[in-house]
């Protein structure tokens, strides 16, 4: 699934990224090799901001990622993921690795025109499609790239639990 996700990406060096759920910091560390590969001269390397709702998976993908070499390429944030993260605004690609009930709007305003974000879109565990938005100038056009099975979104835009 990660090596799904990370293709309807489009993922290319340079490319400032923004992942919603972070886990344990691998997901992220993937997309690092791709758009801030060390042998790229750092000015023209990307950067992925991968943010955590659980203070505890946050501390743990952060301390992973420091391990690991990559915190020069990933910041791991503690924070709602389904409000984005404006401060870093606005982002090539939007990563999304839990369920929402909808695609949180935060998301979209986020991404850069010509922009793509992937998301599952649907029910708590069941009954998800992975979305692939792409943005064109002030539309959003949605394909649908099949069925899955994530744990639910919370927070501000995510599912009532």
């Amino acid at each position: 699934m990660v090596s799904i996700m990370n293709e309807a990406l489009e993922l290319e060096v340079g490319h400032k990224v923004l992942e919603v759920g972070a886990g344990s910091g691998w997901h992220a560390a993937t997309i690092a090799e791709i758009v801030a590969p060390s042998d790229t001269a750092r000015e023209k390397r990307g950067h992925v901001y991968t943010l955590e709702i659980i203070r505890e998976l946050a501390d743990s993908a952060r301390v992973n990622i420091e391990k690991t070499g990559y915190s020069d390429r990933i910041t791991v944030i503690c924070a709602d993921g389904s409000e984005g993260y404006v401060q870093e605004a606005p982002y090539d690609r939007v990563l999304v690795t839990a369920a929402a009930p909808d695609i949180p709007k935060p998301l979209t305003e986020q991404l850069k025109t010509e922009g793509i974000l992937v998301i599952p879109v649907g029910g708590t565990y069941l009954y998800q499609t992975l979305v692939r938005v792409r943005k064109r100038d002030s539309r959003l056009v949605e394909e649908n790239l099949g069925g899955v099975a994530f744990v639910p979104l919370t927070g501000k835009y995510g599912h009532r639990l």
